[in-house]
């Protein structure tokens, strides 16, 4: 049997060079991170919570872009729908909610911060702020420290299409090209700012604004897993080589409102929104390992629970966990001077 027969014969995963399990791993994440947004949701419309942004229908390519990178060494500056992608890094369900109750150990803001505003030292995940796009001028500066100093990392960025509008995509791209720098940026392409439709506010492929700067921009279906994995890996091993940034255009849908403080439907219809879920990239990727062979609908089940049972610890947990108390509002905001 020669090599291209056997080659033929290899899943697409393995020709991308995963294993089976990491393929189920990866599905995994996309069920937690949903289950987790819709629990979440549920909260707020309880009074639970106060806030929520959603992910919906973005967690396919979050979770493949984290699975392409080095979880070990990388450093991640995330956007608040990122669910998908920080628990694929190593942040907990538990974590996240204490995030959203706005509980003291919250390790992201120790309940400072709004919901999605994700920060975990221990995790590279650098800290993000309300303005939009902020993030990427910063992770143009982690991956001019990786060239300065010579250590073998790069940064990944993610925001969404209604921010490459903002100055700071543009500085921080133009930045990233001159000094060719190991910087992945992904935009999350959902076809929506707050209100504004794509057509609104982008003509054209945000993919081609690289060319301007000097690297390459690949669009790329945000709901084939698969082939996010395929683009964000590439983009990695390049920008290691020191041939600089690489823009990902993901496309996909944002299935809920914008927040918990919008109505979709005054500016979308339920048709359209409808006629996207029947796109949604999780059921297709769960349909995909089936057809490798490698699962089934009994193990499906047994997934589900356990990731509900796990978002349940998680809600109860966060839920009777202590607010911060009133006397540390100014910890962390001011250089402790030892009594002075």
């Amino acid at each position: 049997m020669n090599q291209k027969t056997i080659e033929q014969q290899q899943t697409k995963h393995e020709q991308l060079g995963l294993t089976d399990e990491q393929v189920i791993e990866m599905y995994k994440y996309m069920l937690l991170a949903r289950k987790f947004d819709e629990r979440t949701l549920l909260l707020q419309r309880a009074g639970k919570i106060n806030f929520h942004v959603s992910g919906i229908g973005q967690e396919c390519a979050q979770v493949a872009a984290a699975f392409a990178l080095d979880r070990e060494h990388d450093y991640f500056l995330p956007y608040y729908r990122d669910y998908g992608f920080v628990l694929s890094v190593g942040m907990t369900v538990r974590e996240l909610m204490l995030s959203v109750f706005a509980k003291a150990e919250d390790p992201n803001s120790a309940g400072r911060q709004m919901p999605g505003h994700f920060g975990c030292k221990r995790l590279r995940i650098v800290t993000g702020s309300s303005p939009v796009t902020t993030q990427l001028p910063h992770a143009v500066g982690f991956a001019l420290a990786a060239k300065m100093k010579k250590q073998n990392f790069v940064s990944f960025v993610t925001f969404g299409e209604g921010s490459s509008n903002q100055g700071d995509f543009h500085e921080g791209c133009n930045f990233a090209g001159v000094h060719k720098l190991p910087v992945v940026i992904m935009c999350e392409n959902n076809q929506y700012a707050i209100s504004v439709p794509l057509h609104k506010q982008v003509s054209g492929k945000i993919s081609d604004r690289a060319l301007g700067y000097g690297f390459p921009g690949v669009r790329v279906d945000g709901n084939d897993t698969l082939e996010v994995y395929r683009v964000v890996k590439e983009a990695r091993e390049r920008a290691l080589r020191g041939e600089g940034p690489t823009l990902i255009e993901a496309m996909m849908y944002r299935l809920s409102p914008h927040s918990t403080s919008d109505n979709d439907l005054v500016y979308r219809t339920k048709e359209e929104v409808d006629s996207y879920r029947a796109k949604d990239g999780i059921p297709r990727f769960k349909q995909y390992l089936i057809e490798c062979g490698i699962w089934d609908e009994k193990r499906d089940e047994e997934l589900q629970a356990r990731l509900q049972q796990e978002v349940n610890e998680g809600t109860d947990y966060a839920d009777k966990a202590p607010f911060p108390k009133p006397e540390d509002m100014l910890l962390h905001v001011y250089a402790d001077r030892g009594g002075e």
